[in-house]
C-alpha cells in the first residue's frame, strides 16, 4: 500500500515537472474552445438607468456624433421705417409714383389698380385770373387720388365738361357766377370717380386787396371815433363832478350871508 502511494506521488511530480505535455494540453484546450465574448449593446444617451447592477455584464458604447463648431455671426437688427417715395399728389407734370418705385425701390402709398374706378381727387381752390391774357377766367387746382388715373374731367354746374391729362393738376375754365358748383373727376379704363364733398367746391369771388385795404381803413376810423367819443364823455363827467363839489363848498363856507339876507 505504501509503495503504491509512493508510485502515484512520483508520477504526479513527473507530470508536473514535464513542460511538454502541459503546454500541449493547454494549447489544445485553447484551440478547441471558442473564446467567450460579451455581447455588445449600444444605448442612446438618456435611455436606461445609471447605476444598475445588471448592466455590469455588458459593454456600453455611446454613439459618437460628430460635432460641428458653427461660428455665430451677430448681425444687429436695425428696425428702419419703410422709405416712401418722394411723390407729391398735388404737383403737376411729375413722374408717376410706380416708375419712381421701380427705379429707387421706394414704397408708393396704397394705390388702387387700373381694374377699379379711381378714388375722388381733392379740389384745392378756385382762383380768378386778374392779369394777363387769361384775365377773367378761373383756375381750378386739385390733387391726384391714390389710384391709377388716365385723365381728369372738370364738370361745371350747368353741363359744361372739360378734359385734362393725367399729369395735370390745374386747369382754366370760363368765368362763372358766384355760387356755381365745380367738381373734378378722375378717370381710368374702369370708370370715373364719384363726386364727393372734397372733390367739389362752389365758386366764391374772393375779396381783392383794395377792398381789404378800404375795409381796414374804415374799421380803424370807426374805432378811433368811438375812442374819442368815450374819452369826451368821461372828461365831461369829470368836469361836472368837480363843479358840483365846488358849488357845495362855497355854500357851506358863508352861513352869515344867508342869515343877514333873511333879516
Amino acid at each position: 500500500m505504501m509503495s503504491l502511494c509512493r508510485n502515484l506521488a512520483v508520477l504526479l511530480l513527473f507530470l508536473i515537472a514535464s513542460p511538454l505535455p502541459h503546454s500541449n494540453l493547454f494549447t489544445h484546450a485553447t484551440s478547441t474552445t471558442a473564446p467567450a465574448t460579451r455581447p455588445r449593446i449600444i444605448f442612446l444617451t438618456g435611455i436606461g438607468s445609471e447605476g444598475d447592477d445588471d448592466d455590469d455584464d455588458y459593454d456600453y458604447e455611446k454613439p459618437t456624433v460628430p460635432t460641428q463648431v458653427v461660428k455665430s455671426v451677430q448681425n444687429p437688427l436695425v428696425h428702419q421705417a419703410p422709405k416712401l417715395c418722394h411723390y407729391d399728389f398735388c404737383l403737376e407734370n411729375q413722374e408717376p409714383c410706380d416708375q419712381i418705385s421701380a427705379k429707387t425701390g421706394c414704397l408708393c402709398p396704397g394705390v388702387s389698380g387700373g381694374d377699379q374706378p379711381p378714388h375722388s381727387p381733392r379740389i384745392q381752390e378756385l382762383v380768378p385770373i386778374t392779369r394777363g391774357g387769361d384775365r377773367g377766367k378761373i383756375e381750378i387746382r386739385w390733387c391726384a387720388p391714390s389710384s391709377v388715373v388716365t385723365g381728369y374731367k372738370v364738370v361745371i354746374e350747368g353741363g359744361e365738361v372739360l378734359e385734362f391729362e393725367d399729369v395735370s393738376r390745374r386747369g382754366l375754365v370760363r368765368s362763372m357766377e358766384v355760387g356755381t358748383n365745380v367738381c373734378v373727376e378722375a378717370v381710368n379704363g374702369a370708370g370715373h370717380s364719384i363726386p364727393s364733398d372734397f372733390s367739389c367746391m362752389r365758386y366764391e369771388y374772393p375779396e381783392s386787396s383794395d377792398h381789404k385795404l378800404l375795409a381796414g381803413i374804415i374799421g380803424g376810423g370807426v374805432a378811433l371815433l368811438l375812442v374819442l367819443i368815450i374819452a369826451a364823455v368821461i372828461l365831461w363827467k369829470h368836469q361836472m363832478r368837480k363843479k358840483s363839489k365846488r358849488d357845495s363848498a362855497n355854500g357851506l363856507g358863508n352861513p352869515s350871508y344867508s342869515t343877514e339876507g333873511t333879516l
